[in-house]
């Protein structure tokens, strides 16, 4: 397994279609997300010019998963789309927090193994590191993330620090929460 990271303009427009693909396949084929989609490529609005995205790719190039930074100082998923899960309290608006939002791994590539959720263990725990560092790398102290919930008892178990910052909701039949995770 390998990790690029880097924006639409610096990633390759081929990789940049792939990771369309594979959000698709992930969020909506898989997940069963209602999203609006166009030829089979999960983007939205808050897929712009600043977004970084951090992708794994197994050795043959396919992806494996991903996950993409966004600034707060900007409109961001959990500003704009979930607000409510942050019980009353200010979206968070600084250059030391980055959103993390659309973290998937599955790998779908590997035969007869199971896919049981959006976060393949392994490549899941290899991915939020490698995110981590990207956003320790663009200054960030703190991620906030809207999450299922049992991406809290992941983190705690590879000793990633996260906390609630509100309270959890239902979404679509999903548990869901936002949570601050710790830049280290």
């Amino acid at each position: 397994m390998h990790f690029i990271t880097g924006t639409s303009s610096t990633l390759t427009p081929s990789v940049m279609n792939a990771i369309g693909q594979y959000r698709h396949k992930v969020f909506v084929e898989h997940l069963g997300w209602k999203l609006n989609c166009t030829n089979g490529l999960e983007y939205d609005q808050f897929d712009r010019d600043d977004t970084v995205y951090v992708v794994a790719q197994n050795d043959d190039e396919q992806i494996i998963g991903t996950a993409r930074l966004l600034s707060t100082t900007r409109p961001y998923l959990l500003s704009e789309v979930f607000p409510e899960l942050l019980s009353g309290e200010a979206p968070p608006n600084s250059e030391t927090v980055l959103e993390l939002s659309r973290f998937a791994a599955m790998d779908f590539e590997t035969r007869n193994k199971r896919v049981a959720s959006q976060f393949s263990s392994d490549v899941a725990i290899d991915l939020m590191r490698k995110t981590l560092a990207s956003a320790a790398g663009q200054g960030a102290s703190k991620l906030i993330t809207v999450s299922p919930l049992g991406v809290e008892r992941l983190l705690r178990n590879v000793g990633i620090h996260a906390s609630r910052a509100g309270k959890v909701t239902h979404s679509d039949g999903k548990k869901i929460f936002a949570s601050w995770i710790t830049v280290a």
